[in-house]
């Protein structure tokens, strides 16, 4: 230990004892000590140097394996170059907001004003004298200023060892270049991990949106405004979080695996309990549940968790997702899209600091109190079809859209239409096909059909309604709430209809035999159960509530301004690589 501290000849003090304690957890890193001087590469020659140009896809094996040749040498000159740990006093952000005042040309000599960082290098330059790095740690980048004078015959590690992609530590004091670069000026580094792999070619970056999903890692070194996106991300369930806390409910957590798929319709991924001898399913919501715990006496719940449904996948839908399900006893619907409000507009706040957000080009504006209407007025609105008028006369109804929108209809959406069973189902389906991509700006949409909402209490004034809404922004579904469904009798009798109909549907999948029809058909194929354990806790009495689900990967989509749900998922669901 002592005679490699003396074959460092560490003349300067003020860091002796930080030198001191990285040989005592990592005797063997790669130390470059700033003393005497040693020739350096030119610019030009810089450029041409595997080091620079590790962004072509055909010299990747032939940079990879020069850099393993490498990593051999430094070990057998006794340096580890995968540390254990780097003692870092700043970050790169602190340092600029810290030293914001620094004049161009002035170097910090204070004692207090040694500093220690460490992150990854995306860039270098080297002339003559000097070479140039930058370094990116989590917080943003900062110049590593090395000089010829400063290193000792250690400058010429530098040149033969550091590669872009290589993650350093440095020591050093603080100058702001003539040009107004604040950079550590460099006694002291560190090789903490070397880099292997080439990093993407800094003018082109990494374009190919297969690789950016299946790769993240990569996509957020070439990307920063990527990884920003998830910070963000961080930055929405916290807030959701603290404002749910501030409001009095609890935070809890329900099964993920469960022995019924309840509390929606969608197609469950099952698996197997070896032990148990029985199949159990992942949940597609967290419902049924939560109501179980307002059964046991809460009164307001709510639980961040993923959700599960194999189904298809589009820029809006992925397999695994995750939501906010709330629950509060003694309220209804109407509380809910309050609370819906407060929970979005603070997140907005979070994120933005304002509440007028861009989306794709077109201005969200987030301002409260957002617009209430029921879906039968919407629909009229903006179709031109009454079905207040219509009544429960399913095949006159089905007329009279045809006839009003079949210009504007597909060959899909016709079949839709056609294959719609009720009155309630086919407002339903005029809605999703016609008026909620016109959906803009926020909108809360009332009063859905009993059909199409078996969790929902009836609807107090108005015969085969319920009393629950959809929050619509950017013609997008972000939130569903209902005044909670408490009658068991009701609630068993309305899941037996919903079984039955499935199996409906089921039973024309199984006649017509063709897998051709597309997913929508195909995620028919799977049984549906009655969960009687929820329905023998609501026997026991369930207490006037209301509840909503929020997605909160929509959300941050909107707040981030993604245009698809895998721009959002760190690590989206991808088919086979072939």
């Amino acid at each position: 230990m002592v005679e490699a501290l003396k074959l460092l000849n560490l003349t300067w003090n003020p860091l002796k004892n930080n030198f001191i304690h990285a040989f005592r957890r990592t005797p063997r890193t790669l130390l470059i000590r700033a003393s005497s001087s040693s020739t350096t590469s030119s610019g030009r020659n810089r450029r041409n140097s595997p080091s620079s140009s590790t962004t072509s896809t055909s010299d990747r094996e032939s940079i990879r394996a020069m850099r393993l040749k490498k990593v051999e040498e430094l070990r057998s000159k006794g340096h580890n170059p995968y540390a254990y740990e780097w003692n870092k006093t700043h970050s790169a952000n602190q340092l600029q907001d810290i030293y914001k005042d620094l004049g161009n040309g002035e170097e910090t000599n204070s004692e207090n004003d040694h500093v220690s960082i460490a992150g990854r290098i995306i860039a270098r330059r080297a002339f003559g004298k000097l070479a140039f790095l930058t370094l990116r740690d989590d917080s943003g980048t900062i110049q590593l200023y090395c000089e010829k004078e400063r290193l000792d015959d250690q400058f010429e590690q530098l040149k033969a060892y550091v590669d872009i992609g290589d993650i350093l530590g440095a020591r050093g004091t603080i100058k702001r270049t003539e040009k107004g670069e604040l950079s550590v000026c460099v006694l002291s580094f560190a090789i903490l991990t070397k880099s292997l792999l080439p990093l993407p070619d800094k003018y082109h970056g990494l374009t190919d949106i297969d690789i950016r999903y299946r790769q993240r890692y990569v996509d957020m070194i070439a990307n920063p405004e990527v990884a920003d996106v998830f910070r963000k991300r961080a930055k929405v369930v916290s807030e959701i979080r603290r404002t749910m806390d501030s409001l009095g409910f609890v935070e809890v957590e329900t099964p993920v695996l469960q022995g019924e798929a309840g509390g929606a319709e969608a197609r469950p991924f099952v698996t197997y309990h070896n032990s148990l001898g029985r199949d159990l399913y992942l949940r597609i919501a967290t419902e049924l549940h939560l109501k179980r715990m307002l059964v046991g006496g809460f009164e307001k719940v709510y639980e961040i968790g993923r959700i599960f449904r194999n189904e298809g996948i589009s820029t809006r839908h992925n397999p695994e997702f995750t939501t906010i399900e709330m629950y509060e006893a003694y309220s209804d619907y109407q509380s809910m899209m309050n609370l819906a409000e407060e929970i979005v507009t603070q997140c907005a706040l979070a994120v933005h600091g304002k509440l007028t957000v861009d989306y794709q080009g077109v201005e969200i504006c987030l301002e409260r109190p957002w617009r209430r209407e029921t879906m039968h007025n919407l629909v009229k609105e903006i179709s031109g079809i009454d079905f207040d008028e219509l009544g429960n006369d399913l095949e006159v109804a089905k007329q009279a859209t045809l006839s009003t929108l079949g210009k504007n209809l597909d060959n899909k959406d016709k079949a839709s239409i056609e294959a719609c069973q009720s009155a309630g189902h086919l407002l339903n389906e005029v809605f999703e096909i016609y008026v909620e991509p016109k959906l803009i700006q926020p909108t809360f949409v009332l009063d859905y059909p009993i059909e199409i909402s078996p969790l929902a209490k009836p609807h107090r004034r108005s015969t085969g309604l319920t009393e629950r809404f959809e929050l619509f922004i950017c013609g997008r579904e972000l939130g569903n709430a209902f005044s909670e469904l408490t009658d068991p009798i009701d609630q068993r009798g309305r899941l037996e209809n919903q079984i039955r109909q499935h199996e409906k549907k089921k039973a024309a999948l199984s006649t017509n035999g063709d897998k051709k029809e597309g997913i929508e058909n195909e995620d028919d194929s799977y049984d549906v159960t009655l969960d009687e354990d929820f329905l023998t806790a609501l026997e026991y009495g369930m207490p006037p509530a209301s509840g909503m689900g929020l997605g909160i990967d929509r959300l941050v989509m909107l707040l981030t301004n993604s245009p698809s749900i895998r721009d959002v998922i760190a690590f989206p669901v991808l088919k086979v690589q072939q």
